[in-house]
């Protein structure tokens, strides 16, 4: 498996982009601790961005440009900040926020979630791509998604809710036995005490979720983020209405699923008629 590129033209643009708002903080009289409090997150964090060792999130740069009146200078410096390897930046700021996650709702309607894929269905999703990746960049993807299941075994877990439509269940992607080593997976994250998978079956005449995929999350510092996936792309969503409408779509969602129960016996009957 090739190994991830080493990235120092992002680096130097997070260091720059960080000596930007320490200047910017002192300029305006505060202390990492007094901006911090300010605008509601852990000293920590504002301290590692000015060091260059943590990502500026759009929503905070917009909140911070506020507080310190720069005319939008920080959001401008997330804006165009390059693309970092073979992943975009809205990739990047998504897996950073996964990662830290305390809570996550995941809702998918034609493949598994990605946070539930093994490494067989994933290189078998990811492998008919149009266009199709190069050899390189599918490892690099495939290693980078399954290396996304390690928050499934923290030492302090996120709490995690899937609703997964039931096509992205039947697809055979991969063939019979990707198949159903995918669906073997299901059913033992179906048993993770951190988790919870429920099946929106097909006998349903309408759902929530029509208009698509998207993911709900919850940072640390309690701001509520959303995801959403089309032909043309992923985006990140931030807008305190636009999440809002999302949860509500993924609060009727849950209703309109089978229990965790009822889910976890569809998957039995789907490994049982295999």
């Amino acid at each position: 498996m090739s190994a991830r590129k080493p990235r120092p033209k992002n680096l130097t643009s997070l260091k720059m982009l960080g000596k930007q708002l320490g200047t910017a903080r002192r300029a305006a009289g505060h202390t990492q601790t007094a901006l911090a409090d300010l605008v509601r997150v852990d000293e920590e964090t504002i301290a590692s961005i000015e060091q260059g060792r943590r990502t500026l999130k759009p929503d905070l740069a917009a909140v911070l440009d506020e507080v310190l009146e720069t005319k939008g200078m920080l959001a401008a410096g997330v804006a165009n900040l390059p693309d970092i390897d073979q992943f975009p930046m809205w990739a990047e700021l998504y897996v950073e926020h996964e990662r830290e996650a305390i809570a996550l709702s995941w809702y998918d309607a034609l493949v598994v979630p990605g946070l539930l894929q093994t490494e067989p269905y994933a290189h078998a999703l990811l492998s008919g791509r149009v266009p199709a990746y190069d050899s390189d960049e599918l490892e690099t993807k495939v290693a980078a998604r399954v290396g996304r299941r390690e928050i499934l075994h923290r030492k302090v877990p996120p709490t995690l809710s899937f609703v997964v439509w039931e096509p992205a269940l039947l697809m055979p992607t991969g063939g019979r036995e990707t198949h159903l080593d995918q669906l073997r997976f299901l059913r033992e994250c179906a048993e993770l005490p951190c988790l919870s998978l429920q099946i929106l079956p097909l006998n349903r005449s309408s759902h929530a979720g029509d208009a698509g995929p998207f993911t709900l999350l919850e940072t640390p510092d309690h701001q509520h983020l959303a995801y959403t996936e089309s032909q043309r792309g992923s985006q990140w969503v931030s807008d305190a209405n636009e999440v809002s409408i999302l949860a509500r779509k993924y609060a009727m969602l849950r209703t309109q699923a089978l229990t965790i129960e009822d889910s976890r016996r569809l998957l039995d009957r789907l490994l049982g008629e295999q």
